[in-house]
């Protein structure tokens, strides 16, 4: 840390100190180095001093083994690398606690306060001091200790909201100029992009947003460039916020609490946030019990949450704390915002997180949580996963189900051996045989969205996880739907032959289909596909569209993107067999450049296209 003009100590520590007592460090941005350098340089006869704090962006001296007899570090969540070591060393603590609950344990003398170090801006001419870049649980640190001391930081920005303190809550302070920690803009590889891209597809113009920091918040927000009236509501901010305000695309005219603000509790990032932060009366800053109530959070409508986790079980159990019996950062503000999206009308709880290990190694979509992983987020909680393979929907979904959709979305090197696991445990059917399979011709991301008629669809290849969805649209036909398609009267579609249907090799055949999204899922609208024939490369067409859906045009994009694909892939010919009576489905094939063939056939008319 940077300290300029450090003015000599006016604190007599041995009026506010003892040993033995309970002190709390600011937070994240907001770590007040000099007061803590003070302590340790007049420590003389001090001893057991029990070090509570969240994240802390700071070199954390207070953990260094040369200060075991000064300090005992308890921390609510894990930052550095420092506190981390001394945790998983014994030499150091770890509370796990949700980020909204942590003001009580102040509050109801779970763990009593004696002392508050604290960071602030100079006092304004009414004597209020601000908190600047972090309120989180400092407020409550500030109300329930016995005594507060501040380092007066002419560095720290003034930020509004509930962010003040009065220079008579204070007990002592000295004045200390501290640069702020930075922290970079993250560079965003090939992967993390993918996640990005797929996240902002979640996210319907009009939704208020709550997104962390690091790479895929930052993929996520570049994505969210061309959405229209988002709004924010996060326990904290970075960079990647600022842009999208600036241009309007953050706006919050939509929210439906605290309307036109964008509220958080701290914020994380460069000089550049936190000069915008300063005086903006756009940006307001509550404490972590406000901002991270879930029945807060829950009423904004359209409430979409963005986290991270280490690994996701088969079940969608989520791990975010740990790896194995290796305590990595907290429970943080996960579960209150999973719960809070969960509650909201239009909601959408969302973890997103690379498919493996940095190295490629291990899949972080597992079979079973490692042993000594922690449960953050139960299997209960979330509606969306999502890598940079797709978006896996568990909301509604038996373990089955989940299982399927789960291993959609996991590396492709890891999906048959994550489909053997899971039948060991009969999750899965004996006749479930197939793993999912791409179709890279779609792109890096293999979902494109359309619009007809002014509502939104997505066009995705088929996969084993939609036997239930294709179910639902096969018995969602009509009697003359049901014969202009299969040609005769089918009257049922069993699980195993739905089954069959979608677990489909997209490397030979193709399967794609449009579905209409909410937050509550998915469901199909419309079917495309071709069986390739190797003996003469080429390949028969097929499609279905949902009566209620029809005219809108879906055909024809469905229809052009098996055209593309199958271009791409070399076939020769695309050859298609229609009910002569079919007149729409004629006309869709014609209009695309099918031409028909001499045909003996009375019922049928033939069609083929070269490529």
């Amino acid at each position: 840390m940077s300290l300029r003009k450090k003015s000599p100590s006016t604190i007599d520590w041995s009026k506010y100190l003892k040993s033995g007592n309970r002190i709390f460090i600011g937070s994240n941005a907001a770590v007040p180095n000099a007061l803590i350098e003070d302590i340790i340089a007049n420590s003389q006869g001090l001893h057991d001093i029990e070090v509570v704090h969240i994240l802390t962006l700071s070199d954390d001296v207070w953990v260094e083994p040369k200060h075991k007899d000064l300090f005992k570090v308890n921390a609510f969540f894990i930052g550095g690398e420092k506190i981390r070591k001394a945790i998983n060393e014994g030499r150091a603590d770890y509370t796990p606690s949700f980020l909204s609950e942590i003001p009580k344990l102040f509050n109801e003398n779970i763990l009593p306060l004696d002392v508050a170090l604290i960071m602030v801006s100079p006092p304004d001419e009414y004597g209020y001091c601000s908190l600047g870049v972090s309120v989180d649980i400092i407020q409550a640190a500030i109300n329930k200790a016995k005594y507060v001391i501040a380092q007066i930081n002419p560095k720290m920005p003034r930020t509004n909201g509930h962010s003040f303190v009065h220079v008579n809550q204070i007990h002592a302070s000295m004045t200390v100029q501290q640069y702020l920690p930075e922290t970079p803009i993250p560079v965003i590889d090939r992967v993390t992009e993918q996640v990005g891209q797929y996240v902002a597809m979640l996210v319907d113009n009009g939704s208020t947003i709550q997104i962390g920091i690091g790479n895929i918040p930052s993929a996520v927000l570049r994505y969210l460039a061309k959405h229209k009236d988002l709004g924010v509501h996060s326990e904290l901010i970075s960079d990647g916020i600022i842009d999208l305000m600036l241009s309007g695309v953050i706006n919050n005219r939509k929210k439906t609490f605290h309307k036109g603000k964008t509220v958080v509790s701290f914020c994380v990032g460069t000089r550049r946030l936190y000069k915008f932060v300063d005086g903006n009366p756009h940006v307001e800053f509550y404490p972590s019990e406000h901002v991270n109530s879930p029945v807060n959070i829950a009423r904004n409508d359209k409430m979409v949450s963005i986290n991270s986790a280490i690994e996701v079980d088969l079940t969608g159990q989520v791990v975010s704390d740990s790896i194995g019996y290796h305590f990595y950062s907290g429970i943080g503000g996960q579960v209150d915002f999973i719960r809070g999206a969960s509650l909201s009308k239009g909601g959408k709880p969302i973890i997103a997180l690379p498919s493996t290990t940095k190295d490629g190694k291990i899949s972080r979509i597992v079979a079973h949580i490692t042993e000594g992983g922690g449960v953050v987020t139960s299997r209960g909680h979330v509606s969306y996963v999502v890598t940079e393979y797709g978006i896996a929907s568990l909301q509604g979904k038996s373990i089955r189900e989940r299982a399927l959709e789960l291993i959609r979305i996991a590396h492709p090197k890891f999906r048959d051996q994550l489909l053997r696991d899971v039948r060991k445990h009969y999750w899965v059917p004996e006749y479930q045989e197939n793993t999912p399979t791409s179709v890279p011709e779609l792109g890096e991301v293999e979902i494109k969205r359309f619009t007809f008629a002014d509502s939104e669809y997505f066009l995705r290849a088929l996969s084993p996880a939609d036997e239930r969805k294709l179910q639902e649209f096969f018995y969602s036909h009509n009697q003359e739907t049901l014969m202009m398609r299969y040609n005769h009267h089918t009257t049922q579609m069993t699980r195993e032959k739905s089954c069959d249907l979608v677990s489909v090799n997209q490397h030979i055949d193709l399967a794609l289909c449009l579905t209409e999204r909410d937050h509550l899922g998915e469901s199909i609208q419309g079917v495309g596909r071709y069986y390739y024939l190797e003996a003469n490369n080429s390949a028969e067409v097929a499609f279905v569209i949902k009566e209620s859906k029809r005219g809108k045009g879906m055909a024809k994009a469905l229809l052009t993107e098996i055209i593309t694909i199958a271009k791409i892939r070399g076939v020769e010919q695309l050859i298609a067999s229609v009910r002569r009576d079919n007149a729409p489905m004629l006309k869709v094939f014609e209009k695309a450049g099918f031409l028909r063939k001499p045909s003996d056939g009375y019922d049928e008319v033939s069609l083929a296209y070269t490529l």
